[in-house]
């Protein structure tokens, strides 16, 4: 079907960084499998040159998409805005609680990256908010809506193809030369919620919560956490986290980094008859699946999808939002606190502690 045959669903987008700018280049990818057609009606930006650039990277010359969002330089105007049905939250950690009760406030769904928050205080402030105002609101988890992610939680949980899942290995690791960078970068500014656990930990969490438990929200159980955690001018550069289920007799062995990098095979899966482990270019971008079952010959299949993926996201957000659904089945409202909740422990026992903390 032609893309502007599909229900329209129009975004406002916060901030022009990586990841807003990946975002919105995937929602304007024609694809025959997209269920909606996604329109960027707004730009919010911290100054007229950079939206330009924005707008530059993500319309290019030969872009169907003729029309072009409105750049506003105060992020209010966003919400504002008639023609903006969800915003997207793609601005540093800190922002995210403060923007996201302006957006809910003016009557716009939300979908924000992550880390949700900086802490699950605020996670549960912004819950409260969208509740009372009846608002869709969803955690920008893209990894777990990736065809291989949902083939994965088949081939464990459902077809037990490994048997009974023993120990998962996981590590997101990106050399991101912190001796380098400025105080004031967001990998290091504590004031920006900084640090590698709230960047990129929060993969390694997810695949463990994925393959260890495979349940969300309510509906999971709580792991015993045990961490420690390299910390540096007091954010985190590298983390280790064990995540252990006493009950399924499971353990999870996760590791990050801002300073070393990398393995592109970058999660192991065990299990009483077999192997899965999982690559890509990065923990949040896997392609990969290696299949090792005792007695068969090994099999592997590739993913390949244009552009990096997050319309598969984007997709399952804008059925949610036209069909009148206030959270997501994939990403509730209380997985993305019970998240938040792991994250605090890991940093109470690694001693890292934000202002938003205190």
């Amino acid at each position: 079907m032609a893309s502007n045959q599909l229900p329209p669903i129009r975004w406002g987008i916060l901030g022009t960084g990586w990841v807003s700018t990946r975002f919105a280049a995937d929602l304007l990818i024609s694809r025959s499998s997209a269920t909606a057609h996604h329109k960027i009606t707004a730009l919010g930006t911290s100054s007229q040159e950079k939206g330009a650039g924005f707008l530059t990277t993500v319309f290019p010359s030969s872009s169907p998409d003729s029309i072009k969002p409105k750049i506003y330089t105060n992020y209010g105007d966003v919400y504002i805005d008639p023609e903006v049905d969800i915003v997207y939250i793609g601005t540093p950690h800190s922002y995210h609680k403060e923007q996201c009760l302006a957006a809910i406030a003016a009557g716009k769904h939300v979908l924000c990256e992550k880390p949700f928050t900086i802490n699950a205080a605020e996670a549960e402030e912004v819950v409260a908010a969208a509740k009372a105002k009846g608002v869709y609101v969803m955690e920008a988890v893209w990894t777990r809506f990736f065809p291989l992610v949902l083939d994965l939680k088949r081939l464990l949980h459902s077809e037990k193809i490994i048997g009974d899942i023993q120990r998962l290995t996981c590590d997101f690791s990106l050399d991101k030369e912190m001796e380098t960078l400025p105080a004031s970068h967001r990998y290091k500014d504590i004031n920006l919620g900084g640090g590698a656990l709230l960047d990129i930990g929060v993969y390694p969490l997810m695949w463990s919560s994925i393959v260890l438990d495979g349940k969300v929200g309510t509906e999971a159980s709580n792991p015993e956490v045990k961490a420690t955690l390299l910390v540096i001018d007091g954010v985190d550069h590298e983390d280790v986290v064990v995540m252990k289920y006493p009950a399924m007799r499971r353990i999870g062995i996760l590791t990050g980094s801002l300073r070393a990098k990398g393995r592109e095979e970058f999660l192991r899966v065990e299990g009483s008859k077999g192997v899965i482990t999982v690559s890509g270019p990065a923990c949040s971008l896997p392609r990969t699946l290696k299949i090792q079952v005792e007695g068969e010959e090994e099999k592997v299949i590739a993913y390949d999808h244009e552009g990096y993926g997050f319309y598969f996201e984007a997709d399952a957000v804008a059925k949610d939002v036209l069909e009148g659904r206030k959270e997501s089945s994939v990403v509730p409202l209380a997985e993305s606190v019970r998240m938040m909740k792991i994250m605090d422990e890991i940093r109470r026992q690694g001693g890292v502690v934000y202002p938003q903390d205190e």
